[in-house]
């Protein structure tokens, strides 16, 4: 055996223990990858349903039940942030379930960004809900950017078992959105709100987009979802599931 052939049998195992070392360092990194986009997919949808379950359980000044069992798909977004000085914006994530036979769908990620121009100082946290009340408006939250406003007109949902009067108005309306500031939930105008799907996430927990996820022929049961984002459609069956 040559000195030449020695160099390189040695030159070829090295390479292949750094190469094992890599893919090994590669492949941790990944499953830590995944395992904290599983924790974040958790705690996104318990906050969701946390805020639900909250304002659903003020009663009188709750989404009425006969508006939301007409409900299409809902989201939940937790404690957008609003902040600025002279130039503001708001940010957030939330998730969206749509209806399916018996219950709801898996959450799907989205974003919600906005911005404003005028004077204003300091910062809140909001959460909203919105409503879509058909198949219209659940695709048009599909494309790449829906804004709220633009593409999409929102009108302001009502509350209270006494809004059933005033809903009929409403009826017409593609989305009815809600928001929560400082314990005080009413209906909310909104304009300029930008809604895009989270893809990233919804690849990393489902292996699907959002509109695979919520339009798809091939729905996520229930118990292929993963267990810990199954209590935002649980929370919402408990408040409206259709036969």
């Amino acid at each position: 055996m040559t000195r030449l052939f020695k160099r390189t049998l040695f030159f070829s195992a090295c390479m292949s223990v750094l190469l094992g070392m890599f893919t090994n360092a590669f492949a941790q990194q990944e499953r830590e990858r995944s395992t904290k986009k599983a924790r974040d997919a958790a705690s996104q949808s318990a906050k969701a349903a946390r805020v639900f379950d909250q304002i659903m359980g003020t009663r009188e000044r709750s989404i009425p039940r006969d508006l939301l069992d007409r409900a299409e798909a809902v989201a939940v977004f937790p404690n957008v942030i609003k902040a600025g000085f002279i130039v503001g914006g708001r940010g957030g994530r939330g998730v969206i379930s749509r209806r399916v036979t018996g219950g709801w769908g898996a959450p799907a990620f989205f974003d919600l960004a906005g911005g404003s121009i005028g004077l204003q100082i300091g910062a809140s946290s909001t959460d909203f809900v919105l409503l879509f009340m058909n198949e219209n408006a659940v695709e048009s939250l599909l494309k790449d950017k829906f804004e709220i406003g633009g593409e999409g007109s929102a009108a302001a949902g009502p509350v209270g078992r006494s809004a059933s009067a005033s809903t009929d108005a409403r009826l017409n309306a593609q989305i009815l959105s809600y928001s929560r500031s400082k314990g005080a939930f009413a209906g909310l105008e909104l304009k300029g709100v930008v809604i895009k799907p989270d893809n990233e996430d919804n690849l990393q927990v489902y292996g699907m987009n959002a509109r695979d996820i919520l339009t798809g022929s091939d729905k996520i049961s229930m118990e292929k979802m993963p267990e810990g984002v199954r209590v935002f459609p649980l929370t919402l069956s408990r408040y409206s599931k259709r036969r």
